[in-house]
């Protein structure tokens, strides 16, 4: 098997849609073997936060001198990305020799397995194979049914929740209290579980009231599970620096750590990371203080506040939902104060984009609307529409490269900041469009 061959499988119509449950990843990874019970993890879920959560935490356990696999999703450049063994992706031909190990028994069971449990079944076999000393092991959807939590309590080290919001409400639940139950069904009994999503929303000093209930529900199934609740002190983020490139912060009794992630949410994420490594301490890893500053330096992760290019100034976010899009906007608002900026946005229909739409004219000069390369990508020209109604120019482009265009043409010739942002299904081709028209 080829790694084109590969990739052809495993997208694979017979293996499309969704369906929540364990009983599928649990058979097929039983017949392969169980490699999950060779592992450990720190298992993350959240509706926002977990993938930048997930490389500073991975990035900190690799400087301090661990062999660290990181499970991820959706890819943003190349589907190797998926899955990491100390910050590199799994190689071409690794992939296709794993691939075609557990093709067969895939193929073998009754009730085939999704994409996504394929994906999670191949991750193991490569952190086992390679002998991962730790895991950092994020959540698809949800938590409870995800297929990421067929792993049990003896090779979980601790459960990490980044914070809940309204997404995938058809299958989590129509509330955030619904929705943190499932996220908090990854509590395994006697393994501590961290709670992040208690910071107040950017620009505000409070938590939210759904924030403090979503608290509640975890808390309440932690006592079930007999599992430590710990909960990040966001109080104590204090002196935060924060731009285009960066942030500083104090935090406790760290001092003057720096992130290279922009994004005013962003040490509220390494608040969380932070709170993370210290119960790690407490469960037996050795991991130095500088580990933790070299780890958040040098972390990488695309599409979040990301700067592309510095002339025309243009930013690629990948919030796609409303808390996303709401962070966003407040980094917007830190950044260029009351300057309005141009936007290109693509989402998908399912996701409540009136909302989004309303917050993201309070920044708006001009609107460049484009479809994400996704089956459920919103109609640009609708959504385009949707912004006129609020009195904003706005236009919708068949496809991304010609929205990215268009946008690029009117940043450099008007000297205005472009920012990106929405689903992370199109951050591949925006990339790949605004490199080529600023180079050009």
């Amino acid at each position: 098997m080829t790694y084109q061959q590969a990739l052809d499988y495993i997208h694979s119509t017979c293996w499309k849609g969704s369906r929540p449950g364990l009983e599928r990843t649990i058979e097929l990874t039983g017949r392969l073997g169980r490699p999950q019970d060779s592992l450990k993890f720190i298992h993350v879920a959240g509706t926002n936060g977990k993938g930048s959560t997930s490389a500073m935490l991975a990035s900190i356990l690799q400087k301090a001198g661990y062999k660290v696999g990181l499970y991820t999703s959706p890819f943003i450049l190349r589907f190797n990305e998926r899955m990491r063994i100390n910050g590199q992706d799994i190689p071409d031909a690794e992939l296709a020799e794993i691939t075609k190990a557990v093709k067969p028994h895939a193929e073998a069971m009754a009730d085939t397995p999704t994409e996504f449990e394929l994906i999670t079944a191949i991750a193991l076999c490569y952190f086992a194979r390679n002998a991962c000393d730790y895991v950092v092991f994020e959540v698809g959807m949800g938590g409870r049914l995800d297929s990421t939590n067929i792993i049990d309590a003896k090779t979980v080290v601790a459960s990490v929740i980044t914070g809940i919001a309204m997404d995938h409400t058809a299958f989590l639940g129509d509330t955030p209290e619904k929705i943190a139950y499932e996220k908090a069904g990854i509590i395994k009994a006697g393994v501590p579980v961290i709670y992040g999503g208690n910071h107040p929303p950017v620009g505000e000093i409070l938590p939210s009231p759904e924030a403090l209930s979503c608290g509640a529900v975890i808390r309440k199934k932690a006592a079930e599970m007999a599992a430590p609740y710990v909960e990040t002190d966001h109080t104590k983020l204090a002196n935060i620096r924060s731009d285009l490139f960066g942030a500083d912060f104090d935090f406790g009794g760290y001092e003057n750590i720096h992130i290279s992630l922009a994004g005013l949410y962003q040490p509220h994420n390494a608040a969380n990371v932070l709170t993370v490594v210290d119960l790690l301490r407490t469960r037996g890893l050795t991991i130095p203080e500088e580990a933790i500053r070299e780890g958040l330096a040098s972390v990488k992760w695309p599409a979040r506040f990301e700067v592309l290019s510095k002339s025309p100034l243009i930013i690629a976010d990948g919030g796609h939902n409303p808390e996303g899009i709401d962070a966003a906007i407040a980094s917007v608002k830190a950044y260029f104060k009351d300057e309005k900026i141009l936007l290109l946005t693509g989402v998908m229909a399912d996701k409540d984009y009136t909302h989004m739409v309303g917050r993201m004219t309070e920044v708006a000069e001009r609107v460049f609307c484009v479809r994400p390369a996704n089956d459920r990508a919103l109609d640009p020209v609708a959504y385009a529409e949707a912004f006129r109604k609020m009195g904003i120019p706005a236009e919708g482009y068949a496809t991304v490269a010609e929205g990215v265009k268009a946008a690029v043409k009117v940043a450099a010739a008007e000297g205005k900041a472009l920012l990106c942002l929405g689903s992370l299904y199109m951050y591949g081709e925006v990339r790949a469009a605004v490199l080529g028209e600023v180079v050009s």
